[in-house]
């Protein structure tokens, strides 16, 4: 336990030392504390006050009203638990598919190699978006787990063949050949020889799917293909941009530009916490 916590505390020094990447990690703290407390903390009122509409900043209401007068700065706060969630599971789902997908093509080879790097080719020439927006449109997605899933299933191939290419290397080093002639099971070496290996840059990786689902996510909604709720930070910029005219109303162009600030703020926090794990697995990246 004392051993875990050293290593975490020197974990977040490498982190603290790097400027980017603690502004980065403070940022998604915030962020993650918001949409985990905010909601529990301040009670979403979604009662229509249409006479102060569209109202700009003020002490009452700190980014303003929307179309039906409710406070902008509270709907930020529950939007960002349905983000955090869609971010972090596809993520979640991108990474076990390519690692499973990538490190078995690579260990195993063979026909079972062949198909799913044919499969991968095939995937990757197929734009993205488009086919998550037509997936998206045709289940009627309204839970941001199930997002996350349907985005994470267009989020693997490029990941998975880089694991691939890289399990063909490591599965060339001794230690991999010792655990064979052992009689060590595939799952083991996969799951206990492999992947230890790999964290670095699977985390890394993870980070990006994230940030790239949060963009993904964002486009569907602004489309109106994802009827989620209606504070969602998506679901605001469709709002604002589309149905309510915000677009063309100077004083309520607070409801159109803070969910889209909000959206900012989350990708460069994940952009510079990113570049400090990176200089945390690699010792060659650490400045003195």
């Amino acid at each position: 336990m004392t051993h875990s916590l050293k290593n975490l505390w020197s974990s977040f020094k490498i982190i603290q030392h790097n400027r980017r990447a603690f502004f980065g990690f403070i940022m998604l703290c915030i962020f993650f504390f918001m949409a985990l407390l905010g909601p529990v903390l301040i009670p979403l009122d979604m009662t229509p006050d249409y006479i102060n509409r569209f109202q700009p900043p003020s002490l009452s209401h700190a980014l303003g009203t929307d179309y039906a007068g409710r406070d902008i700065f509270i709907q930020i706060i529950h939007g960002s638990r349905d983000i955090m969630l869609i971010a972090f599971s596809t993520g979640f789902f991108g990474i076990i598919i390519a690692v499973s997908t990538g490190i078995s093509a690579g260990l195993l080879g063979g026909r079972y190699d062949a198909f799913m790097m044919r499969l991968i080719d095939v995937l990757l020439t197929v734009p993205s978006f488009p086919v998550m927006a037509i997936f998206a449109a045709l289940f009627r997605i309204k839970n941001p787990i199930i997002f996350g899933l349907i985005l994470a299933l267009w989020s693997w191939p490029a990941l998975a063949r880089s694991i691939r290419s890289q399990i063909l290397t490591l599965k060339k080093k001794e230690f991999i050949e010792v655990a064979r002639i052992m009689g060590m099971s595939t799952y083991h070496i996969m799951f206990k020889e492999l992947m230890p290996n790999m964290m670095p840059y699977i985390t890394i990786n993870f980070i990006n799917i994230a940030k790239g689902a949060i963009t993904a996510s964002v486009g569907i909604m602004l489309l109106g293909l994802v009827p989620l709720r209606v504070q969602n930070w998506g679901m605001m910029l469709n709002m604002a941009a589309f149905q309510t005219g915000a677009i063309y109303i100077p004083k309520a162009y607070s409801y159109l530009l803070s969910p889209m600030c909000a959206i900012i703020i989350f990708q460069y926090s994940l952009i510079n916490f990113a570049s400090g794990v990176d200089e945390l697995f690699d010792p060659r990246l650490r400045t003195r």
